[in-house]
This record gives structure tokens, C-alpha cells and sequence, in this order.
């Protein structure tokens, strides 16, 4: 087999390929620290809730196109297009799902997801809001 032609060429794929690796590492990293730091902030927030009386109330899923169905799920929504919620067990949710016959008949299933301590951020509408500033709201703070 020939000598490579170019061997800094390999060089700089593996030496870019580790730096891309790390930095993927290091954005896991700093994620699953921020989704901590919410589900402290959530736990704090549904403590509270339950302290000033503030129920739970059943939370729907909401399609693209509009439609609303039934979640097995109690709790708060967060924004006033309802589809960001936290459960009473003290998830966070997102409420919109594809369009479904079956969610209609049978409700829809969501599952948690690792909460972010700016919501909407990076989203293509420009809007954000920090999740400690909605959890304040709830509480009439």
C-alpha cells in the first residue's frame, strides 16, 4: 500500500474529531447539570404549590393543527399556550404531539423531559423566559 500523500491531513481529522467529541461531551455535560438545577428549582415549586393550595389541575396535550386531548397527567402549565406543563410528581412536560386519531379516542401519552432553566431558548420565535420566573407566576409571586 502507498505512503498516505497527505499525512497532516489525518492529522487534523483526528486531532478535529477529538475536539468535536469533547466539545459534544462538554455540552452533555453542561446540560445535564442545567436540567438538575430545574428539577431542584421544580421540586421547590411543587412543595410550594401544595403548601399555598394551589391544585392540580388535569393537563391536556395540544396538537400542531390545535387540536386538544386528555393526558393522564395533573398539574400546572407554565405558559399561556398550555404546552409546557409540570406535573404534581414534579416532571417537566411538553404538551404538543402530532395530530392523532388514536390520542383522540384513547388521550394522548407524553413523557417527561429534562427540564431547561430558560424556556424557549433558541427557539425560532425569539422568545425565552427563564423557568424561575414561571414558577414565580404560578405562585402569584
Amino acid at each position: 500500500m502507498p505512503d498516505d500523500p497527505n499525512p497532516d491531513a489525518d492529522d487534523w481529522r483526528a486531532q478535529r474529531a477529538r475536539a468535536v467529541a469533547h466539545h459534544g461531551a462538554e455540552l452533555d455535560r453542561r446540560r445535564a447539570a442545567e436540567a438538575d438545577q430545574a428539577r431542584a428549582m421544580i421540586a421547590e415549586f411543587v412543595a410550594a404549590a401544595r403548601e399555598a393550595g394551589l391544585a392540580p389541575k388535569p393537563l391536556r396535550a395540544r396538537s400542531y393543527s390545535g387540536r386538544t386531548y386528555r393526558t393522564s397527567l395533573k398539574g400546572w402549565y407554565l405558559d399561556q399556550g398550555r404546552t409546557i406543563a409540570i406535573s404534581a410528581a414534579g416532571e417537566y412536560y411538553s404538551l404538543l404531539v402530532p395530530a392523532s386519531a388514536t390520542a383522540w379516542l384513547t388521550g394522548a401519552d407524553v413523557s417527561p423531559r429534562p427540564p431547561r432553566l430558560i424556556i424557549g431558548e433558541g427557539a425560532r420565535d425569539g422568545e425565552s423566559i427563564p423557568l424561575a420566573t414561571l414558577l414565580q407566576r404560578l405562585l402569584g409571586r
